[in-house]
This record gives structure tokens, sequence and C-alpha cells, in this order.
């Protein structure tokens, strides 16, 4: 099957590619069913060494910067807890850590959390940590901008592949919330 956006030799429904999934990502998307259709979340084939977004685009296509969007992890803390949550935005903007980020967790401090907490509490790779697959109970902030976007490319919980997913169905993710002006 043809990917709807990138220069990609083959886009498959990821349903069919669980083995090349991180196993909480795979448990997501074998918990969609029904619920998410086949041609609405694929997996393509990437080089792991082209997964950082500004390298992938150029790769694998013109464009696809402003069609992908960011899966980052932060840390709020207030006193002596710390929240952890995943936050989406577009590409092509900056997230509002220490603005909107903050204040929705309801903490005095918050910043991207360190690379092998990320890392450890995922269950993902750094450089491919998807929204699909989080730990359950994780907040998931979402950027009103990426709503809309019909294929979006996301990481897929590893280095080497991609998601393709439309906006509608990360703001279906479980503990999802959406939110404006999340991205600057």
């Amino acid at each position: 099957m043809r990917a709807p956006i990138g220069n990609f030799d083959e886009a498959r429904p990821a349903a069919d590619c669980l083995d090349r999934l991180p196993s909480p990502v795979a448990a997501a998307v074998r918990s969609w069913g029904a619920a998410v259709p086949p041609e609405q979340a694929l997996l393509v084939d990437s080089d792991p060494e082209k997964a950082d977004t500004a390298v992938f685009a150029e790769a694998y296509g013109p464009g696809l910067d402003e069609a992908s969007a960011n899966c980052v992890v932060v840390a709020g803390k207030r006193g002596q807890e710390v929240t952890l949550a995943a936050c989406v935005v577009l590409s092509t903007t900056r997230l509002d850590v220490n603005g909107v980020v903050r204040r929705h967790l309801g903490a005095r401090k918050a910043s991207f959390a360190p690379m092998d907490t990320a890392v450890r509490e995922t269950g993902m790779e750094h450089g491919g940590i998807t929204p699909v697959g989080l730990p359950a109970g994780w907040p998931l902030l979402i950027d009103a901008a990426v709503v809309d976007k019909p294929h979006l490319v996301i990481g897929s919980g590893s280095r080497r592949g991609k998601l393709i997913v439309s906006g509608k169905v990360l703001a279906g993710l479980p503990g999802a919330t959406v939110i404006e002006g999340l991205g600057q």
C-alpha cells in the first residue's frame, strides 16, 4: 500500500506489523480492534539514523516536517511529587513547557524528562517515543493544531519506523486532553 504522505517504499497497517513495534505500542494497537480502521494507522519503515525530524523530512519527502508531530515526555514537579506526562505538538512548533504544560499539570516546575527516565518509563526508544502505548494513567496533552491533521507522521516507539495516523486518532488515545496553544 502507498503511504498517503512522504516517499516511503510501502505503508502497512500497523495492526499487521505488531512484531515490529515495541511491546507497549503493539499492545495499544492490538487493543484498538475495529475502533481504528487499518488504513488509519499505518507503519512505514525508515532508517533509524534518520529518525530526527529535520533529517527525516529531508530524506523522505519535502513537507514532512509540516506533516510530522513530536511526542515529548515532560516531568512536572510540585514539592516531592513528580508527574510524568506526554505532550504532542506539530514538529514545526515548540512545546510551551513552562507555561501551558506547567499550569495544566498543576506543577511549580516543568521540564523535559531526562532521556533515561523517558525511555525506562515508556518502554520505547529515544527518538521514537510515541503517544501510542503510553503507561496507564499518564496525562497526554495534545495541541489543538494536531487534531485537524488528516495524516501525521509520529514515532513508532522505535527509531526504525514511523506511524502515520490522523490527529483524531491521537485525540482519542487514553488520557488525551486537547489544549489550545500547547505548541508555540
